[in-house]
């Protein structure tokens, strides 16, 4: 757990694009935060790996995703005076002020301490700053918690489900068969 309070934090702290040597490091806080332990610390409360095991990402499909996605950003986040990554985020336009955020993580290890809701917030500001008036997210229907987290920050659900890409191991092995998405939005402006 962070040595920082809950909510204090320093307030030059700001999310930066991710570089080409930084994606190591993003794909393991990625891995960690969505499928908990990686046998040395404990799990965070977000993981998913009683519904997806595998890794949620690898540093092919992340560069993939990049190459691609042009006018998407891959942010991280990193505390002033600290080594290391503490959180990333995936941003990208869709058009019409509408943004997509995804792979929101936090290291597992410093959860529950305020980092994912700080991380969430600067990440809202940075796409009001280049005009986004809504951001949409996918959260996996049985996430029950996590969509319960996103609604008490303004998210709420769209009424919309997407269906899980069953037999497409991009984000995992699925554990059951009655997954889905749901999508989420929140008003920006």
């Amino acid at each position: 757990m962070s040595d920082i309070p809950k909510d204090d934090f320093p307030t030059s702290v700001e999310l930066v694009p991710a570089t080409d040597d930084d994606i190591p490091e993003v794909v393991r806080l990625t891995n960690l935060a969505y499928r908990g332990s990686d046998g040395d610390s404990a799990e965070g409360w977000s993981t998913r790996e009683k519904y997806l095991t595998g890794d949620r990402t690898t540093e092919k499909l992340l560069r993939n995703d990049l190459s691609v996605s042009p006018h998407a950003s891959l942010l991280i986040w990193r505390l002033e005076g600290e080594s290391g990554i503490v959180g990333s985020v995936w941003l990208e336009p869709q058009g019409d002020g509408n943004w997509y955020l995804g792979s929101l993580a936090v290291d597992p290890a410093r959860q529950n301490g305020g980092l994912g809701k700080k991380l969430l917030s600067l990440a809202e500001d940075w796409v009001r700053e280049r005009g986004g008036r809504h951001i949409n997210i996918t959260v996996i229907n049985v996430r029950e918690t996590l969509i319960g987290w996103y609604e008490r920050r303004g998210y709420y659900d769209m009424g919309e489900r997407e269906p899980f890409p069953y037999g497409d191991d991009r984000f995992g092995v699925p554990q059951r068969d009655d997954l889905c998405f749901v999508k989420l939005q929140k008003k920006l402006v």
